[in-house]
């Protein structure tokens, strides 16, 4: 990640940082629209095909992707030496069930709806980095996930999005991807990138497989096509979001995942022949809102304990 300093680690201007910021934001937004078709493909493939299967095919681009990315920048067997393997292992675990229960709620649920459902997600975050992490979380943001999780009952509100296993799915997909996102957060001060990434490509493949393969059916050429742009673009899709990270900070980037919102709503128009309807539409800006409100409070509590840190000629000496 860029700072104040440029990648061949010359200071950089003031305009030269802000091109970076600009680029970063860009190329997050051109990945968030890539993930977009993504679960609009699945979606298609998930109403033949077991969602454990596809989760499978589109781990097998994944995994190929971080184990390459990672040989590049130093020995294999390196990059496995972790200060907490264990919470590695359960991390890599709890995306791939992210990723199973997202899948299982693709086949019954709109992409608007179920994008709104899984974005609540910060929200949770939020709730369980007390007991994983041990932060302190005031009124203030206790506040802004009541808000947001009202905002998801709207949606599912009687007449709404019929309450049904999907739904559930949804809700089951963001609270793992919401502890995968604490437990990356408490290994990140310990682990390298290259370390997170290496596990989570490699359990994420045997696990992966070793359940897919009990639910393999064969495809006919025009389904392998399809899971062949699912695998590409989510390839593509997390290339462009880590070149991203390297220019902004991701602060600065989170913000703009909200945009699979929008983005949602236009894939299932335009794949599915979809629209949401008004009351969830509603719903769904409640929950985007108390989010930003929940990040935008995260970064002011951040900045305000950076600053009351000492700097380093005003600390007092090691005992």
């Amino acid at each position: 990640m860029t700072d104040a300093k440029s990648m061949d680690g010359r200071a950089a201007s003031p305009r030269r940082q802000a091109d970076n910021v600009g680029l970063g934001i860009g190329l997050t937004l051109a990945a968030i629209l890539i993930f977009g078709v993504q679960d609009a493909l699945s979606k298609m493939l998930v109403q033949t095909y077991s969602p454990f299967q596809v989760a499978m095919m589109r781990y097998w681009a994944f995994a190929a992707f971080a184990l390459v990315l990672v040989m590049r920048q130093g020995p294999l067997r390196q990059a496995f030496r972790s200060a907490s393997p264990r919470l590695q292992v359960l991390r890599a675990a709890l995306l791939v069930f992210d990723i199973w229960f997202f899948a299982a709620a693709l086949k019954t649920v709109p992409l608007a709806e179920l994008q709104a459902i899984t974005l609540v997600y910060p929200l949770l975050v939020t709730l369980v980095a007390i007991p994983i992490l041990g932060e302190r979380v005031g009124p203030f943001r206790f506040g802004a996930v009541a808000v947001g999780f009202l905002g998801a009952l709207v949606i599912v509100r009687p007449g709404g999005l019929p309450l049904d296993w999907g739904v559930a799915f949804a809700i089951i997909s963001a609270a793992f991807y919401a502890l995968y996102i604490a437990l990356t957060r408490r290994v990140s001060s310990r682990d390298s990138t290259a370390t997170s990434m290496v596990y989570v490509g490699i359990v994420g493949l045997l696990l992966t497989s070793g359940v897919g393969m009990f639910h393999w059916q064969p495809m006919d050429l025009p389904s392998l096509a399809l899971m062949g742009l699912v695998m590409t673009t989510s390839t593509l899709a997390h290339a462009l979001m880590m070149v991203a990270l390297s220019r902004a900070p991701a602060s600065v980037i989170q913000p703009f995942n909200y945009t699979a919102l929008p983005w949602g709503i236009v894939m299932g128009y335009l794949f599915f022949g979809h629209l949401i309807d008004t009351v969830s539409l509603l719903g769904a800006a409640v929950i985007v809102g108390a989010g930003l409100v929940v990040m935008a409070r995260e970064r002011y509590l951040a900045t305000i304990g950076r600053a009351s840190r000492p700097r380093p000629a005003e600390q007092s000496p090691p005992h």
